[in-house]
């Protein structure tokens, strides 16, 4: 049986000549990650802007400090801002930016967002004031959140408040909810 397994490899291979080398082709060459890395910094643009979680202060609308702020994301009803504007949809949360560096202001605003994602929390209210600066120019806090708010992704659309709940130095801002199981839309 040996002899018959044998002959059937011989004729099986007939003609077949050893291969010159002993590597295999795994096809593309590895990429070197660390070279790569290194191109990828050295194309960097680098900026002046700083950049916390997508919010950007390289173009800052500068607002009065009694301007009224009002923005909508396309695609948000002119109804529900009209309620939003009228203090009549209840915001479920607040936040007080007064005092603040702009670099502390975004960061609590951020994760402030975050945590009303969390909870799924459709409107709250940011508090920037509307101090003018030493400087002369227009307030600080308040031109930021007016552009951060732009920025966010979460932000569908943003009026100053009523009077009672700070006017011109205060913002309702309507959020995207991500929709639990069984719940409606307002």
């Amino acid at each position: 049986m040996q002899d018959d397994d044998f002959s059937l490899f011989q004729s099986a291979v007939r003609g077949v000549r050893p291969i010159s080398h002993d590597r295999a082709d795994t096809g593309k060459p590895k990429t070197d990650r660390q070279r790569l890395n290194i191109l990828r910094q050295a194309a960097t643009v680098r900026t002046d802007a700083i950049k916390v979680d997508g919010l950007s202060d390289q173009f800052v609308i500068d607002v009065g400090a009694e301007d009224e702020l009002y923005w909508a994301r396309d695609g948000v009803q002119d109804g529900q801002m009209r309620k939003l504007k009228a203090g009549q949809v209840a915001f479920e949360g607040s936040l007080d930016l007064h005092g603040m560096t702009v670099e502390k202001a975004r960061e609590t605003l951020w994760a402030f967002f975050a945590e009303a994602a969390r909870m799924e929390v459709r409107c709250v209210r940011v508090t920037h004031g509307k101090a003018a600066r030493t400087d002369g120019k227009r307030p600080m806090i308040k031109s930021h959140v007016n552009t951060w708010l732009r920025q966010h992704p979460q932000v569908l659309g943003f009026t100053s408040c009523l009077a009672k709940h700070g006017g011109t130095g205060a913002v309702y801002v309507l959020l995207k909810r991500t929709m639990m199981e069984g719940r409606d839309e307002d």
